[in-house]
């Protein structure tokens, strides 16, 4: 696999356990919340920081490297601004679990926890972000408290990596190049499944055959209605007028 390959692939894990951490934090302080939850925001913010500084190291060395070609040093370039990015959302995402964990005590309540609506296990996520079938818990009773602190400390961590990443490699953020237009990536399947890490799937998509058939007729009965429900609009505004005029 070559150096540019690898690095997609590990971003690509990066950015999908990112992902997955963004849905358990969105979980904390509604009636979703629970101890489980909890232990599955410790691993996989956990994971995550293995796999930025998995990328990190991967990436220095390689912007570092004189040897390289300039279409390459480009391409890296592009995958350190993209890198970044993903460890800002990471950081603030963390900050955020920090604030709501703080709030939102489980063993010791300090308020009701918020109906969201969203209902339901984050097991599958957690699973999904670790890269196994089934999730194993074996955390204290009191991690709701206890790992307030290590996570307050791991917050610095990350703020104090992406200060060194900054003097370590000097890339200016707008002299990147885009290779693909805006939302571009919504639109591809082809990065589905290159990882072990798996994607939060938001919703099927609509089959086209279904969409398709019968469109055109579908697409005359409703100009049809509109003109009916005008029509009948028109006549009970006439209607009312001579009323209230008579």
């Amino acid at each position: 696999m070559g150096g540019t390959d690898e690095c997609k692939t590990m971003l690509d894990a990066l950015n999908k356990v990112t992902a997955c951490y963004r849905h358990l934090v969105i979980a904390l302080g509604s009636t979703s919340d629970s101890q489980n939850l909890r232990e599955e925001l410790k691993k996989t913010r956990k994971k995550a920081q293995e796999l930025a500084v998995a990328n990190r190291n991967k990436l220095t060395e390689l912007l570092k490297d004189k040897t390289i070609s300039k279409d390459d040093r480009a391409e890296y370039e592009r995958l350190w601004v993209l890198f970044t990015s993903s460890m800002e959302l990471l950081e603030v995402d963390m900050k955020r679990s920090l604030e709501i964990g703080q709030e939102f005590p489980l063993k010791v309540p300090t308020r009701h926890l918020i109906q969201t609506g969203m209902t339901g296990s984050t097991t599958t996520v957690a699973a999904r972000a670790m890269s196994c079938q089934n999730m194993k818990y074996d955390a204290d009773s009191n991690i709701d408290t206890a790992d307030l602190k290590e996570l307050q400390a791991e917050i610095t961590q990350v703020g104090q990596m992406m200060e060194e990443m900054e003097m370590k490699v000097q890339v200016a953020p707008w002299a990147v190049e885009a290779k693909q237009e805006a939302g571009a990536e919504l639109k591809s399947t082809l990065s589905v499944g290159n990882s072990s890490v798996g994607v939060i799937s938001i919703c099927d998509e609509e089959p086209k055959d279904e969409i398709n058939d019968g469109g055109d007729n579908n697409g005359m009965v409703t100009c049809v209605a509109g003109f009916i429900f005008v029509a009948v609009v028109v006549i009970a505004g006439v209607l009312g007028y001579f009323v209230i005029g008579g």
